[in-house]
């Protein structure tokens, strides 16, 4: 196959000849306005240019079926859902204004989909089956410290009673036994029974290990006079005898402090066929902001987010398995911030590339490594240049899949920082001692960087912006091709609308990528202008599309084996290079770890081609995939749906 690098350079030379040659036979003002707007246009819009660089169209949907799109997934129908939930506007939380939309590229049509619950900042990822998981979501939004007119916080309850667990309604009262003050519980909350100790030499009784239950607290009134500064002990106003000395609360500060966004347990999966939530089994833990993924026996690990109480979940994760929809927690505690990056690896373990998208204490699970689930070991991976700048950062899996390289691009400094990082660092996890070491650059620092992988192997890096949310109007306007052959970033054409918070991108069955969202603090370099939410839909179709006709993919099996093969119709076969699986998307805060591409074996018998698809089922786990053929140009057939049971 060529070098695609080597031949955008080339045309974009042929190009620059063209363009010289047509503007000299237009009126004179042309030659003096070639900064212009008409003769941007006229560029961008020029077939060789298309052939170089590729080419951007927005997407307006009616105005009845716009949304704040936050969340974007591709189902096997072909179809996307688009999720919005209440859209960060706390207007149509407060409403229960809950948005859903289920686009379909291809006819250009929308539906609204009833969403039960808020899922605003859920999480989601594709089952085998077809249907997608999708978990958490918003119980309240965050108050800033301004608006919090209650002193309250985290209460922890204790039960030292070994043979009973203990169940407080919401409304519990709650008096500190020094500071005398009465806090209110908003919610119900159930407290384990107390754990026996016992000596592991001599089996003699040590102590009782006191259940622990975590609950959300405020004062009766408002006030600063209600605020606590210190920890206390605290009386479960309506218990009496042995379980009012058994049952107590213990507090730290209570304040009128920022109170953070709380997170719900629900859980649902969306049927692509019915088009509708089905309610399953909810998570043991409320989570909001939590990333799934997919385990190799085809359960899925729910992980991080912030709780009923808005507290980071105290590294308590679980899965969840779809035979029989039910949540158990995993062995052993491991915390990482929010919407943490973590990958299913080849080998069964799971690789943690350090890329979040936000809350959480900037020395608490930040440092990227390798995990083994079952034993809950940690390995770092050395290595990582601007280590203290991968919040909002993107992390992708190089294709195809069997190498195993990772690519980290972009990021931030912690919370609000100004801080952002213009590095993109590549892992090889096949190394017998893994290390990161530096890919190359962007044209600046770029935090919310939207990665997709395409047919041919390269990755599409688009959109971002150099401050946090966009602040000063710094949304970065560029794209670029990473190419695996020549480690590089290929500039390609810009994109039309900025992105940067709440934004993503969706590789499509015909071999284009959709961007939806952007969620600006501001409008304006001076942050005076309050952000308006992007609703619009990009596409972007990359050169390889613009190359002639497009090598042809005809019937064939719609279910291959792990470990077996199939044979498709191609007529041409003899100019098909490479055949590729790519997973469905399921994007949201610069977060999508169900994105992979594996590389198929393919022989060619006449207008025939017989793939075979690995056996590694950490590799390639169970579900719907595009699969795509391209010949010695890099060009794409569209794609066929091909489930691995």
């Amino acid at each position: 196959m060529k070098d695609p690098s080597r031949r955008r350079r080339a045309r974009r030379i042929a190009m620059g000849a063209v363009v010289v040659l047509a503007l000299a036979g237009m009126n004179g003002p042309w030659l003096w306005r070639v900064g212009s707007e008409k003769y941007h246009d006229y560029k961008i819009n020029q077939p060789e240019y298309k052939a170089d660089n590729g080419h951007w169209k927005v997407i307006d949907f009616p105005e009845e079926y716009r949304q704040n799109t936050i969340h974007a997934s591709l189902l096997h129908t072909g179809k996307i859902l688009m999720v919005a939930g209440s859209g960060n506007v706390q207007k149509n939380f407060d409403a229960k204004k809950f948005d859903t939309r289920l686009w379909d590229p291809v006819r250009n049509t929308v539906k609204k989909v009833p969403t039960p619950v808020d899922l605003f900042c859920t999480g989601h990822t594709q089952l085998a089956d077809g249907k997608l998981l999708i978990a958490g979501g918003t119980k309240r939004y965050e108050k800033l410290k301004g608006d919090v007119t209650k002193a309250g916080g985290l209460m922890i309850v204790h039960n030292e009673n070994p043979d009973k667990p203990v169940t407080l309604p919401a409304g519990t009262e709650f008096t500190g036994r020094k500071n005398g003050r009465t806090f209110v519980s908003k919610d119900p909350v159930v407290v384990e029974r107390a754990e026996k100790i016992f000596d592991k030499d001599t089996g003699a009784f040590l102590r009782n290990e006191p259940g622990l239950g975590r609950i959300y607290v405020e004062a009766q009134r408002s006030g600063a006079e209600y605020e606590t500064g210190t920890q206390d002990n605290y009386r479960v106003q309506g218990l009496t005898g042995a379980d009012s000395r058994n049952t107590y609360g213990i507090a730290q500060k209570l304040a009128l402090d920022k109170k953070d966004f709380q997170g719900i347990k629900d859980t649902f999966e969306f049927d692509p066929v019915a088009e509708k939530y089905i309610e399953v089994d909810p998570m043991n833990e409320a989570r909001w902001y939590p990333t799934l993924t997919t385990l190799t026996d085809g359960r899925v690990l729910s992980l991080s987010g912030l709780d009923e109480i808005g507290q980071l979940v105290p590294g308590k994760n679980e899965v969840y398995d779809p035979r029989t929809k039910r949540w158990t927690y995993t062995k052993g505690v491991r915390q990482f911030p929010t919407y943490p990056a973590i990958f299913q690896m080849a080998d069964g373990r799971l690789f943690y590339s350090g890329s979040n998208a936000g809350y959480g204490p900037d020395d608490v699970g930040r440092d990227p490594g390798v995990w083994d689930l079952g034993t809950n070991r940690f390995q770092k991976i050395p290595g990582m240049s601007d280590p203290d700048l991968l919040e909002t950062s993107n992390t992708v899996e190089l294709p195809p899949a069997q190498d195993q390289r990772y690519m980290v691009v972009g990021g931030g400094g912690v919370g609000e920082s100004k801080e952002s990082s213009a590095k993109s660092r590549i892992v090889d996890l096949k190394e017998a001692a893994p290390r990161f070491r530096d890919g190359p650059e962007l044209g600046r620092g770029t935090r919310y960087p939207q990665a997709s992988v395409l047919p041919d192997d390269s990755v599409l890096v688009s959109g971002g912006s150099e401050d946090y949310r966009g602040r000063g109007d710094s949304d970065v306007r560029e794209a670029r091709l990473y190419d695996p052959r020549s480690h590089t970033f290929d500039r390609v054409a810009d994109p039309l609308v900025g992105r940067n918070y709440h934004a993503g991108s969706i590789l499509l069955p015909d071999g284009r990528v959709m961007f939806f969202g952007s969620d600006p603090l501001y409008s304006d370099k001076g942050n005076s202008k309050p952000g308006v939410f992007e609703q619009r839909v990009e596409i972007y179709t990359p050169p390889y599309l613009h190359h002639g006709e497009r090598p042809a993919l005809g019937a064939g099996p719609k279910t291959i084996e792990r470990g077996g093969s199939g044979t498709f119709a191609a007529p041409g076969a003899a100019s098909l290079e490479k055949a590729r699986l790519i997973r469905p998307s399921a994007s949201t805060h610069v977060t999508d770890v169900d994105q992979t591409s594996i590389a198929l074996a393919m022989k060619k018998s006449g207008d025939r081609i017989t793939v075979s698809v690995p056996e590694n089922r950490s590799l390639v786990e169970s579900g719907w995939y595009m699969l795509f053929v391209t010949d010695g140009e890099g060009t794409p057939s569209r794609a066929r749906w091909v489930h691995v049971p």
